[in-house]
């Protein structure tokens, strides 16, 4: 949902109204089928080890859902405000949770654990920093931005912990010898939406604030756009050694979301600094995400056929 959510802000973004509809429908109702499947399914939640990390970070995915669809639907302010309370809600609870279980364990376990959706922490408190920095531009009331730039902090400092144990974790085992596994996109896409996070708090920041925001801003989409030539390379490389990878899994998702989520980074980008050129980039990678999107979406239905 994360994904069809942010592709349909950047088919807004760019002008296909019914592309941009159709994808926010699509996410709408997929949330709520998703949720409906995990209460009702109990039992399959009753299972979650809610004392092992991996299990809390992953969760975070429900909070960036509701935060990416918060966004979309800004302008209907009651679906908003729900939104914005359950992803609010989900977060206390999740980075509760989170603190508590990695704390209980070494940092040479925690390693051992990291993978790329491990980010989903960083992705989740971003998102929530952009519902507290629309809260401020929708309602008029600027006391929400005490709350953006602290979360969007936060967001930032789980962005380098994750990462350090990520990258930690891949030179101890040497992960390089069969490249990384698509979840390691998350990497950036975190940083994608760190930047989405900066670019709304910014306008409505004082000025002694506003120039370190877009400073802060200006760096995560550079450090972004570094991460792009690497995943791609290792990417191919653990296709070549491993082509049985191309099989689908659920983790080609992870790769549609940041794909996305910087199409969406760089049009506010491109606004915020005036380089049209970046609109160009915005959508070069709006319909690499789109066609991703519909690979992942076809190779599903064909799987649930067979």
């Amino acid at each position: 949902m994360m994904a069809t959510g942010i592709l349909s802000i950047a088919a807004r973004n760019h002008h296909y109204w019914r592309t941009s509809d159709t994808l926010g429908v699509l996410a709408s109702a997929g949330l709520l089928v998703l949720v409906a499947v995990v209460v009702v399914g109990n039992r399959r939640t009753a299972r979650w080890d809610l004392s092992d990390p991996d299990v809390t970070l992953r969760l975070f995915t429900f909070v960036a859902a509701c935060a990416v669809l918060d966004s979309r639907l800004a302008s209907d302010r009651v679906v908003a405000w729900v939104l914005g309370v359950t992803a609010l809600s989900a977060w206390l609870v999740l980075t509760a949770l989170t603190a508590r279980n990695m704390s209980r364990r070494r940092w040479t376990a925690l390693r051992d654990q990291a993978h790329g959706a491990w980010e989903l922490a960083s992705v989740g408190t971003s998102g929530l920093a952009i519902v507290s920095s629309q809260d401020a531009r929708y309602t008029g009331h600027h006391w929400w931005l005490a709350v953006a730039v602290p979360i969007w902090i936060v967001a930032l400092m789980l962005y380098g912990l994750m990462t350090w144990l990520i990258l930690w974790r891949a030179v101890a085992e040497r992960q390089d010898r069969d490249g990384f596994e698509p979840d390691t996109w998350i990497l950036m896409g975190a940083l994608a939406i760190a930047t989405l996070a900066g670019d709304g708090i910014h306008p409505l920041a004082p000025g002694w604030l506003a120039g370190a925001v877009r400073a802060v801003t200006i760096v995560t989409w550079v450090a972004a756009t570094l991460w792009i030539p690497p995943l791609i390379y290792f990417g191919l490389h653990r296709i070549t050694r491993r082509p049985e990878v191309l099989q689908l899994t659920g983790a080609w998702w992870t790769l549609v979301f940041p794909l996305g989520m910087y199409s969406v980074a760089t049009h506010a980008m491109a606004v915020e600094i005036g380089v049209r050129s970046m609109r160009t980039v915005s959508l070069v990678f709006f319909w690499n995400a789109l066609a991703a999107w519909v690979i992942v979406v076809v190779a599903s239905l064909l799987r649930f056929r067979r």
